[in-house]
């Protein structure tokens, strides 16, 4: 007996406790499920949020696409600063109210239409593939094209337009109606197909490498990113989309003026005056932008919904 328990002894100094031996991994994850309201509301106000943060980029990258005259500009702070300099501080921000109440929708939308394909796709702990969430991403993008993207974007574009001469819009709503009278209801959808391609591509792009990027850090850490990690994430996403995506932007910003023009007038018209370089013309505007509008969105975005799918809807 004494020979029995000096061997178990023995044993367990060689062998030490599986507490010492086990490899720590983290926990398997567990698919979270979120509610269309949830990501409905918690989308609205991420965008409403990163769209009016962000919109001087957007009004500076807009004016650069619409220039015909040639003539360079220095940075996007020279353009904003003549503009203020000349018209006042408002100036810059013509065209924000449709703008932010489009980004308000279209996030809604995006989000709704991401999360439920998401919760389709993704296996058991809530992951998806690479190719997958481009998928999703690309759906949710030409979903919020035909709801959101497309009338609110072509307001503010006019908008922005008509503000260079004489102005012809008094307001957002003056601006709808008079398109409404001259064009009827297809002149809101000015540059639907442009804007579907450019919306598609930039979500399947944007979502897409957040997806992966967060998938990454998830395995690097074992632990989902906090805000700070969401907003760097969101952010690289946003330097992704810019490049990948930017002559959607170009062709759909040229389609949506005040005239308007189609497609292949766009397309057109870019490459007799800047040649293949001008459809990443406004690029480097785009990606102020963008920087800043994904890691705004994603990290109001994961901070709300975290909050909300703890109460009962």
């Amino acid at each position: 007996m004494a020979t029995q328990t000096a061997t178990a002894t023995a044993t367990a100094s060689a062998f030490p406790t599986t507490k010492h031996n086990t490899v720590t991994r983290p926990p398997i994850e567990q698919k979270v499920y979120t509610t269309p309201l949830v990501s409905l509301v918690s989308g609205a106000i991420a965008g409403g949020v990163e769209g009016f943060a962000t919109f001087p980029f957007e009004f500076a990258k807009t004016r650069l696409q619409l220039r015909s005259d040639g003539a360079a500009v220095a940075s996007p702070y020279h353009l904003l600063r003549d503009i203020v300099a000349q018209d006042g501080v408002s100036a810059i921000y013509t065209g924000c109210g449709s703008l932010v109440a489009g980004t308000a929708l279209k996030a809604g939308v995006r989000f709704i239409t991401y999360d439920s394909i998401k919760a389709m796709l993704s296996d058991e702990t809530g992951r998806l593939s690479p190719a997958r969430g481009m998928l999703a991403g690309m759906a949710a993008g030409a979903v919020e094209s035909v709801v959101a993207v497309t009338p609110t974007e072509r307001i503010k574009t006019a908008l922005i337009d008509d503000a260079k001469g004489a102005r012809r819009f008094r307001s957002t709503t003056h601006a709808v109606r008079l398109l409404v009278q001259e064009q009827g209801l297809t002149g809101i959808y000015r540059g639907l197909l442009s804007t579907t391609f450019k919306q598609s591509a930039t979500s399947a792009t944007r979502m897409g490498s957040y997806n992966v990027l967060r998938t990454g850090y998830r395995d690097r850490f074992g632990t989902t990113p906090d805000a700070a990690g969401t907003f760097a994430i969101g952010a690289v996403a946003g330097i992704i989309t810019v490049y990948v995506t930017q002559p959607f932007d170009t062709i759909k910003t040229r389609s949506q003026s005040a005239e308007g023009e189609g497609m292949r007038v766009a397309i057109r018209g870019v490459l007799l005056q800047d040649g293949v370089r001008g459809f990443w013309k406004g690029s480097s505007m785009r990606l102020g932008r963008l920087i800043f509008s994904g890691g705004i969105v994603f990290s109001v975005y994961e901070q709300i919904a975290s909050q909300l799918r703890g109460l009962r809807w």
